[in-house]
């Protein structure tokens, strides 16, 4: 069976606040989370999308539209920009995300498709727009609502980096 086409969504909008400094901009093994965001999911999908807040940071992204910090803006307007019919959004703090993990996630998308921790990562099919321009910020309500299978991955694949001390305990 062929692969889908598939769009990366790298979510790059957060406030960063227990971080204290743009978590896009920190870096792992050299690279910096949004350069590793960015080489994982182009190794699993046909486009990759950065979606943000325009002038932020010190690259292009695909403006979430909204002056709201949630994921579920980056999820809209990432949904909204696709050439695909299905995206894997992943948030920039979650660096050990693997191309595998990610095509786990798009194999196993009816309307949606997200990690046993989720709601991030997801895939989500675009068909399932709508359901996510009603107005609900919390991106599980939705998901919770559509047709979303459930993808056991590794544990440690789901490292969220949340504090400085978040990344030191990764680096080691």
């Amino acid at each position: 069976m062929a692969r889908r086409a598939l769009t990366g969504v790298v979510l790059v909008g957060g406030a960063s606040t227990r971080f204290g400094s743009p978590k896009a901009l920190a870096t792992i093994d050299g690279e910096t989370f949004v350069d590793r965001a960015r080489r994982t999911l182009a190794e699993a999908c046909d486009e990759v999308l950065v979606v943000g807040k325009p002038g932020e940071l010190p690259f292009d992204v695909v403006d979430d539209g909204t002056d709201v910090r949630a994921p579920i803006a980056g999820v809209v307007a990432g949904l909204r920009a696709m050439r695909t019919e299905v995206a894997v959004v992943i948030p920039v703090d979650m660096p050990l995300l693997t191309p595998d993990a990610l095509g786990l996630l798009a194999e196993a998308c009816r309307d949606a498709a997200i990690a046993q921790r989720g709601p991030l990562p997801c895939a989500v099919a675009r068909r399932a727009l709508p359901a996510f321009e009603t107005g609900e910020r919390r991106l599980r309500t939705v998901l919770d609502g559509l047709d979303t299978a459930r993808v056991e991955l590794e544990d440690a694949l789901l490292a969220n980096v949340n504090t400085p001390a978040d990344l030191d305990t990764l680096a080691r």
